[in-house]
């Protein structure tokens, strides 16, 4: 039973693969598009966020882990069209001239278009149908954007090392689980409480059996499936980079 015990620890010990794990990362996307599911496109996403790991199962081709995430801070950038339209009234019998402007402001699903629209129109006066003045709405266009503050958690989630003898190893991960915001995402018809998702691929280089750092690209969903009036969902391709350490 020594002996077992002994070459089992020597085993572990050519690994650079950890029991535990705790992380710290940074990601962000700049753009999405209809990559899974998604339809919501040009949305930017960074976030910040901790992690904890425990190696499941090692050999000298896997290092399956488990992995859990959180993201007190989970950033989501929508485009905004503004609708600025003001309308002006003139009336032919020295009635004074009335002009009144409204503005609205709604995420687009799209991209959004700067752009100015003149329509004009005649007024008359009820029952009689007489010709009383004319009117003209400008309606002009532009673009912006907002960002929107929110947290998210993955407590479903699951990452392999391969060759895990090496200091340089390529991974794969991949997560599940929710995300709140303190508004409606990606657009106002749509909730403030998403279900997310995401598959990575990448490197990890360790400094040291404890120390490493992580680089890869992400697929990210997120989707309030069906649990608002709309449902348009956000695919993005989110680059992510972690400081690992633990033993």
């Amino acid at each position: 039973m020594a002996s077992t015990a002994v070459a089992q620890t020597q085993l572990e010990s050519s690994y650079f693969a950890r029991k535990n794990t705790f992380s710290f990362f940074g990601a962000y996307s700049n753009d999405s598009s209809h990559i899974l599911m998604g339809q919501a496109r040009y949305r930017k996403l960074v976030d910040f966020g901790a992690g904890y790991s425990r190696r499941l199962y090692v050999n000298r081709i896997v290092n399956w882990q488990y992995s859990f995430e959180i993201l007190p801070v989970a950033l989501d950038s929508d485009p905004v069209q503004v609708d600025s339209s003001t309308t002006t009234d003139v009336y032919n019998n020295g009635k004074p001239t009335v002009t009144f402007t409204h503005v609205n402001g709604n995420p687009t699903i799209a991209a959004c278009t700067s752009s100015t629209v003149t329509q004009t129109f005649s007024i008359y006066e009820l029952p009689s149908l007489t010709l009383i003045g004319t009117g003209t709405t400008v309606d002009v266009f532009t673009c912006t954007r907002r960002w929107v503050i929110g947290e998210a958690i993955s407590p479903i989630g699951f990452q392999w090392n391969f060759m895990p003898r090496k200091k340089l190893q390529p991974i794969l991960s991949g997560h599940g689980g929710y995300m709140y915001s303190t508004q409606p995402i990606p657009t106002s018809g749509a909730g403030s409480f998403n279900f997310t998702f995401d598959v990575g691929a990448g490197f990890e280089l360790f400094q040291s059996k404890g120390r490493s750092i992580r680089a890869e690209y992400r697929l990210h969903h997120i989707s309030n499936h069906g649990t608002a009036q709309e449902n348009p969902g956000i695919d993005n391709g989110a680059f992510q980079l972690t400081y690992s350490f633990g033993r």
